[in-house]
């Protein structure tokens, strides 16, 4: 192995309807592909199953987990009933991505979370979340703006990231512009991770872990702009595959 491999990330499917002839489908963005391959891993699709045995032998495989944008988490997982404004939930996918989140989380394989992939993750480790932004805070901020415009590459509103961190570190800045779509966010972080952004309302926006464990989560969708209307993102993707790599690199070294 060397610095030429290129590593697989897992990154999770979602259930998208049905087909013309009316056979269901799983589906997954291609913005998520693109950024990996240009970030110079492989996509690796883990599909959803009860069969966790087929998660567990695809998650193997991986050299990094990408949880992905999506619906809404089910509150049960942190003790809630649903909120009258709770969106459409997939428990099969919960169960899926909860528990990769989980193997990652204690084995530290890198672990990337965007939008409902930060929610997951918050949630697979003990937090809880605001399930529907409008009627439970107050703020001036439409947080679902560039789902209602479907302009997923206008900058929305800015992000203030702590100097400290990994995310200021990697895009060299401490304020940058992002793109919102959701009205889910977190309430209470989970225990050993940390928060690093926020929007302009206080709303958490990007977690890492309090250890050196490469987990890290942003509320915004980066993907629809590492390639046009903000590349700085683009090193959010190149850090994450690069961790990869030289993990991967280690193992087989010492092995």
């Amino acid at each position: 192995m060397n610095h030429q491999y290129r590593p697989l990330i897992g990154i999770t499917t979602m259930h998208s309807g049905t087909s013309a002839d009316g056979r269901e489908l799983q589906a997954v963005r291609p913005t998520y592909l693109r950024a990996i391959e240009a970030a110079g891993g492989i996509p690796l699709i883990i599909y959803l199953t009860d069969d966790m045995s087929a998660v567990r032998r695809l998650y193997d495989q991986c050299d990094g987990i990408l949880l992905p944008g999506g619906d809404d988490v089910d509150p049960a997982y942190y003790d809630e009933p649903p909120h009258p404004k709770l969106g459409a939930v997939d428990r099969q996918r919960d169960a899926v991505e909860i528990a990769l989140a989980r193997w990652a989380h204690a084995e530290r394989k890198p672990l990337l979370g965007i939008c409902r992939g930060l929610q997951v993750i918050n949630v697979a480790l003990g937090g809880s979340l605001y399930q529907d932004i409008p009627s439970q805070l107050a703020t001036t901020i439409d947080h679902r703006a560039n789902t209602r415009t479907r302009a997923w590459t206008e900058l929305t509103h800015s992000l203030h990231i702590l100097a400290d961190s990994r995310l200021a570190t990697v895009l060299h800045t401490t304020d940058i512009g992002c793109n919102t779509m959701h009205h889910q966010a977190i309430k209470q972080l989970a225990p050993g991770l940390r928060a690093v952004a926020s929007a302009p309302d206080g709303i958490i926006e990007a977690f890492e872990a309090l250890d050196d464990h490469y987990l890290l989560a942003v509320q915004c969708h980066p993907e629809h702009l590492w390639d046009s209307s903000e590349p700085r993102w683009q090193a959010l993707f190149a850090d994450f595959v690069n961790t990869c790599r030289e993990r991967a690199t280690n193992a087989h070294q010492a092995s």
